[in-house]
């Protein structure tokens, strides 16, 4: 793992945009398309603002998908796919593909074998944004979630997990998805979030998720 501090947040999110876009022209000097992962949340909107108007990638070769999503309607409030359609996929980044692994009829039912062929085109997925949560949890692979094994050790791309706070079901990226990218940067901000990743290093994946994708993972860190 390797960690970068910033004197501050929005110098981070600048700084993060760069790499990221230029990690996507990178991998498409090599390849027809591409993929990238990023995930919803509040932490990741700057971030967004800076990379869509990257006019010097060709982003109708890139490929986006969500790290995880919750089953909601897409233009739900809470629905990560309406943040990165407002935030991300505008302005140069609107030629970019959206790669939806949400299911188009019961979300409750969701065939999580059937909704991984959405995805399996995409891997490896080239570049990979992740977020942290204080309680080590990345994409939606929590501690203490009822799916936590299955996410951890399912061959599938996909899984789908029920959040221990009991809000709503999700599909997530497994960890087998999230530690095959072949470039992943981790976000986070805060104190609380720092001395988070400083344990989640000493604790099996089972106690910190986060743990099973730090080796060979960059987080990026600013206090505020």
């Amino acid at each position: 793992m390797k960690l970068i501090e910033y004197p501050d947040a929005e110098m981070m999110m600048m700084d993060l945009a760069n790499t990221l876009a230029g990690e996507l022209e990178l991998a498409l000097l090599n390849h027809d398309h591409v993929s990238f992962a990023v995930p919803g949340g509040t932490t990741p909107g700057p971030i967004f603002d800076v990379l869509c108007a990257a006019k010097h990638i060709d982003w109708a070769r890139v490929n986006v998908m969500l790290t995880d999503e919750r089953l909601v309607p897409e233009d739900h409030e809470r629905s990560n796919t309406r943040l990165i359609r407002q935030r991300l996929l505008v302005e140069a980044a609107a030629a970019a593909n959206y790669v939806s692994y949400l299911p188009s009829g019961d979300m409750n039912g969701a065939d999580v074998a059937q909704l991984s062929y959405a995805v399996e085109p995409h891997l490896p997925i080239s570049v990979m944004l992740l977020g942290m949560g204080a309680d080590m949890h990345t994409a939606s692979i929590f501690p203490n979630s009822p799916d936590l094994d299955l996410a951890l050790t399912t061959p599938y791309p996909l899984v789908a997990v029920q959040p221990p706070d009991g809000l709503e079901p999700r599909l997530s990226l497994s960890a087998t998805a999230l530690k095959g990218a072949m470039s992943r940067h981790i976000v986070i901000t805060g104190a609380e979030k720092k001395a988070a990743l400083e344990r989640a290093q000493s604790l099996t994946p089972h106690d910190a998720p986060i743990a099973s994708i730090l080796a060979g993972s960059t987080v990026h860190w600013a206090e505020n």
